[in-house]
């Protein structure tokens, strides 16, 4: 591979991230994962050829799951609108929609169930994927008078009131890796050898290195852990799209305490995925697999009082959902005009949204306000 740097988009995403390390040196791995994720030609999730969701690509989510999963949340997005005092305005906004199973589901239920909630609903979608985005405006053109797609981050007024809504979202942002060694905290960037990218430890990132001294990072030695800066940032950002609403966030993580201390965490949380099988070598393949990280729900929390939000629930979402009245929805939907292998299906993805032996148990559902 000549170090040129005149790489056309005809190079593999591999090709042109080997390219870079042997022009400029080893990268944090925050930047190998962006690109692997999100680069515009080849990213994981901006590939319009790869199918990243459903039974054919490498993950299901819950929206995706079970129609219950948006119904239940506009029955409680409906609540949290009634809590608002029935705003003129109500705007919905979801970052990384997807193909937009969930904001059809919630429109959808909107519409039939809490019509004066809908008609003052506004949905605004923020979606990486220009091929998501062109199948999202597709399944939602029955809503297209009240649906549109912009980058959260080109926002500059506030939504009078709100909901700031993701889905397995914040696991996917890319993270920073820190290990402990006796000398102190390090990096661990990415290199390359003769035919793979490889490991190269070298002092923290300036970013890196303010947040474990904010956080007051320890590791022991070789205990490996993942710094989420991204996440910090959305959560800030998602406060301020809004005068008074709420952030929902659904994910799987954990508290600090037992990200930092669980026996099984010691290498860090970092996984890579390619059809719903686990792989070994995360720095494979760029742009193939997925990449996803254990998120920390404390830090979520305290970002969130930093940006003026306060933590209103954060539970199990299984539990969450029973909470909410999932069966309640399903039983309107199994006495609606519903074919028996509808109902029979329904009933089935009832069971992983709620059972403790679901999907649902593995994810959590944290609800953070805003009060003007």
């Amino acid at each position: 591979m000549a170090n040129s740097g005149k790489l056309s988009s005809e190079d593999s995403l591999a090709e042109r991230l080997r390219a870079r390390i042997e022009r400029e040196g080893p990268m944090t791995f925050c930047e190998w994962m962006s690109a692997a994720l999100y680069d515009e030609l080849d990213g994981y999730y901006c590939r319009p050829d790869r199918i990243q969701q459903g039974r054919t690509g490498d993950y299901r989510t819950a929206p995706e799951t079970s129609p219950l999963f948006a119904a239940t949340f506009a029955f409680y997005i409906s609540k949290l609108f009634a809590d608002l005092k029935w705003p003129s305005t109500f705007i919905i906004f979801e970052s990384g929609a997807g193909n937009g199973e969930f904001a059809q589901g919630v429109l959808q239920s909107l519409k039939k169930n809490a019509p004066k909630v809908f008609e003052v609903t506004r949905y605004v979608i923020d979606e990486i994927s220009p091929a998501a985005r062109q199948r999202a405006a597709a399944r939602l053109s029955r809503f297209a008078d009240r649906v549109s797609f912009q980058n959260f981050k080109d926002i500059n007024s506030l939504a009078a009131a709100g909901i700031v809504f993701s889905n397995e979202l914040i696991d996917a942002f890319p993270v920073h890796r820190v290990i402990g060694r006796e000398a102190g905290l390090r990096e661990l960037f990415v290199g390359v050898n003769e035919k793979n990218f490889v490991w190269i430890e070298g002092d923290l990132d300036k970013a890196a290195a303010a947040h474990c001294r904010r956080d007051g990072l320890e590791l022991s030695e070789g205990q490996i852990a993942e710094i989420n800066l991204e996440a910090e940032r959305f959560i800030a950002r998602a406060a301020g799209l809004v005068e008074r609403g709420y952030v929902i966030t659904v994910d799987y993580g954990a508290e600090r305490n037992e990200l930092r201390n669980a026996p099984n965490r010691q290498s860090g949380t970092l996984r890579a995925f390619h059809r719903h099988q686990m792989l070994q070598d995360v720095l494979a393949a760029p742009g193939e697999q997925d990449l996803t990280t254990t998120i920390d729900w404390t830090h979520l929390m305290e970002a969130g009082e930093r940006a003026g939000l306060r933590t209103l629930r954060w539970e199990r979402l299984d539990q969450f959902l029973a909470g909410e009245g999932l069966l309640s929805v399903l039983g309107e939907m199994t006495n609606s005009d519903r074919d028996s292998a509808d109902v029979v299906q329904l009933s089935l993805s009832a069971r992983e949204l709620i059972l403790p032996t679901g999907m649902a148990a593995s994810f959590q559902v944290l609800v953070q306000e805003k009060v003007a």
